[in-house]
């Protein structure tokens, strides 16, 4: 259980500044992603469909996140707006994706916005972890994280943090090894990368 403990090493600096690391991250939607999800957050919440909407754009996140080929697809200005279209209708067919995703996302292809898709689906998060009251971390790690792993994040942010927490997840393999939790403007980091440039810093000024 070395992940979890690393994680509850953060808390006591997880937990210091609390209120200004909400209000820092709360209502950072902006530009094309957060027009496209705020557009999107409305039907779903006048259809009543928030939690399952919800559900779909993250498994598309996931998706994006895991096939290389699959982010090439919605971000290559090679491929034209049908065979894009095409190609993400499939994914979505795989994906067994409701049906206001899927004209969402159709919505997005025509208009040659796929390029936003990913950040779209967070920016949706944001709004949704906003209208429900919770705080949202975005953790940074150099091997893709479990559902086991998430929910061990989500549990120790959560009681530092005294606050519901929505967790979105990101690899950066550079980081060799440990996290980087994010929470509105605070970064806490416990990745052996940024222990050794300390190291290095710490052996160069002792020369």
């Amino acid at each position: 259980m070395a992940f979890v403990k690393n994680i509850k090493d953060l808390r006591p600096s997880v937990a210091e500044g609390v209120s200004a690391l909400v209000a820092a991250e709360m209502g950072l939607v902006s530009g094309i992603a957060g027009r496209y999800a705020t557009a999107l957050f409305e039907l779903a919440h006048d259809a009543g469909e928030l939690d399952p909407v919800a559900g779909d754009l993250a498994s598309l996140r996931a998706a994006l996140d895991e096939s290389d080929d699959l982010t090439r697809l919605v971000r290559s200005p090679i491929f034209g707006r049908e065979a894009q279209a095409r190609a993400i209708a499939a994914v979505l067919d795989g994906l067994g994706t409701g049906q206001t995703v899927r004209n969402f996302v159709g919505l997005v292809a025509q208009n040659r916005r796929l390029f936003a898709l990913r950040d779209m689906t967070l920016a949706f998060a944001r709004l949704l972890a906003d209208h429900r009251g919770e705080v949202v971390a975005r953790v940074a790690s150099a091997h893709p994280l479990d559902e086991r792993q998430v929910a061990a994040i989500r549990a120790e942010l959560a009681a530092a943090l005294k606050n519901e927490v929505s967790v979105e997840t990101e690899v950066e393999p550079e980081l060799l090894g440990g996290l980087v939790v994010r929470v509105g403007s605070r970064m806490i980091d416990s990745s052996i990368r940024t222990k050794l440039q300390n190291l290095r810093f710490a052996m160069k000024g002792a020369e």
